[in-house]
């Protein structure tokens, strides 16, 4: 068995760059913690005769002193130099990460106002419901960077109200207090997102849940694999350009001024047509993970309910490098016609939410349907691009068969260019087709495909569209 010493030798050799810069980080934030209660108390007790009054109008200077040097290869070194952090502001930010990471240092602000039988209202803070602990509101942000200096308060408003880099990017803010309580009584909340990146230094990537109706699709096809008209490519390398060149027009061009953040495009057209491994393979190229929008999981019956299931992706993407799909969405982007109910009034209301989140989203979306005309005219406007997937030509059908399938599968006498020829069929149908005929040939105990099973699947496939060979 392994003795305490030998566990405790065994987690600092396996402590990382990312852990040992929040350790250092933390035992900072506890002395300043300290500091700033001890001034504080210090600060409560009578004046001296010629004491100077000042005092209370500045913070300790020593209380944000002697912040680590943290280790350059740290995600956290590299937010203080990518957001450019003042000691204030990294402190704000320990303590949110002590919530999650040593929420027993703050316990030392549960300590209750003898004179008021309650809590010391400039510590602020909530008590946890689950865990019990203390968590930190924007108030006790303030106490800890200002204690009783209006200007450094002042300040830390300005910061937390304004468009600073960490709330920006998503990462921490001070949530939206109760009706009619103070700005600062909202709580401190860093994202799972931050957590984790500070933590490992990767971003965390959500599981398809109730809380987050969406799942990462990735293909192991490429490029190679995709057949489609030069139309249809130059439209894709459009979007693929915006992903590469986006930032630089909005900034260094100056379009940031006349031009919404942001891409919408429209892939419509028949089934099996490629619009789904398009929309992978464009976040694939770009380093961006692509999420389905899982729709059954989205749209409620009940008032309300679909806007909030959409907003909890929306949010979580609002800031990541994401490309959003959202498959056969007529059945969500539908048209809006006259209210003459109540439930068509809610449908109204949720397209007309779906296209305030979907225009203000600074990321890229993807939207895919089988019929251009389902969808409500609204959203049409809106999409950079609308581009047309239509049934591939006998010149790329062949291309499909002979992908799909190394020719050594085939038997000898099928003739795949007069199949491509005579047979209109999408990408899709073709894949269904040799999946029949490969089990069919399997089952008779042979590796190649007959003429005989290969009409047998393009026979079934035609059957599932009324079709006859």
């Amino acid at each position: 068995m392994w003795t305490g010493a030998e566990i405790a030798e065994a987690a600092e050799a396996a402590e990382n760059a990312h852990t040992r810069a929040l350790r250092l980080e933390l035992d900072w934030f506890a002395r300043a913690l300290d500091r700033r209660l001890a001034g504080h108390f210090r600060a409560e007790e009578p004046a001296q005769e010629g004491a100077d009054a000042r005092v209370h109008e500045r913070p300790d200077d020593d209380v944000l002193s002697d912040a680590p040097d943290l280790p350059e290869d740290s995600e956290l070194r590299r937010w203080v130099d990518r957001f450019a952090l003042t000691a204030a502001q990294r402190v704000v930010l320990a303590l949110a990460l002590a919530t999650h990471l040593r929420p027993a240092a703050l316990d030392l602000l549960f300590m209750r106002n003898q004179h008021l039988d309650r809590g010391f209202t400039e510590f602020g803070g909530v008590k946890a419901y689950a865990h019990g602990g203390f968590l930190p509101t924007g108030e006790t942000a303030a106490f800890l960077v200002a204690g009783e200096s209006l200007p450094a308060r002042i300040a830390l408003l300005a910061w937390l109200d304004g468009a600073h880099p960490l709330a920006e990017a998503g990462y921490l803010r001070v949530d939206s207090p109760p009706p009619g309580e103070p700005r600062l009584a909202g709580l401190l909340l860093l994202s799972d997102e931050a957590l984790q990146r500070l933590c490992t230094g990767d971003a965390d990537k959500p599981d398809h849940s109730l809380q987050f109706p969406a799942r990462r699709i990735t293909s192991p096809l490429t490029w190679d694999d995709l057949v489609l008209t030069p139309e249809v490519m130059d439209e894709v390398e459009q979007i693929r350009a915006w992903m590469r060149d986006g930032g630089r027009l909005m900034r260094d061009w100056g379009l940031a001024r006349a031009l919404k953040p942001g891409y919408r495009a429209l892939f419509h057209g028949p089934p099996g047509t490629g619009k789904t491994l398009t929309a992978t393979l464009i976040g694939q190229s770009a380093g961006a993970d692509v999420y389905r929008i899982d729709l059954s999981m989205v749209v409620s019956k009940y008032i309300g309910e679909t806007e909030k299931n959409l907003a909890r992706v929306f949010d979580q993407a609002q800031n990541r490098h994401w490309v959003l799909f959202f498959d056969e969405a007529d059945a969500l982007f539908g048209k809006r016609g006259a209210a003459q109910s109540a439930n068509d009034h809610h449908a109204n209301q949720e397209i007309a939410y779906l296209l305030q989140r979907i225009e203000d989203f600074p990321g890229i979306v993807i939207l895919a349907s089988n019929l251009r005309g389902n969808l409500d005219e609204a959203f049409s406007r809106r999409f950079q691009s609308m581009v047309h997937f239509p049934l591939p030509d006998a010149e790329q059908r062949l291309r499909l068969w002979r992908g799909m399938l190394d020719e050594r599968h085939w038997s000898a006498d099928v003739d795949l260019a007069v199949t491509a020829q005579r047979y209109a069929l999408s990408g899709g149908a073709i894949a269904n087709v040799i999946r029949h005929a490969a089990l069919a040939s399997l089952r008779r105990g042979r590796d190649r495909i007959s003429p005989a099973e290969l009409r047998a699947g393009i026979a079934r496939e035609l059957g599932k569209e009324g079709r006859t060979l």
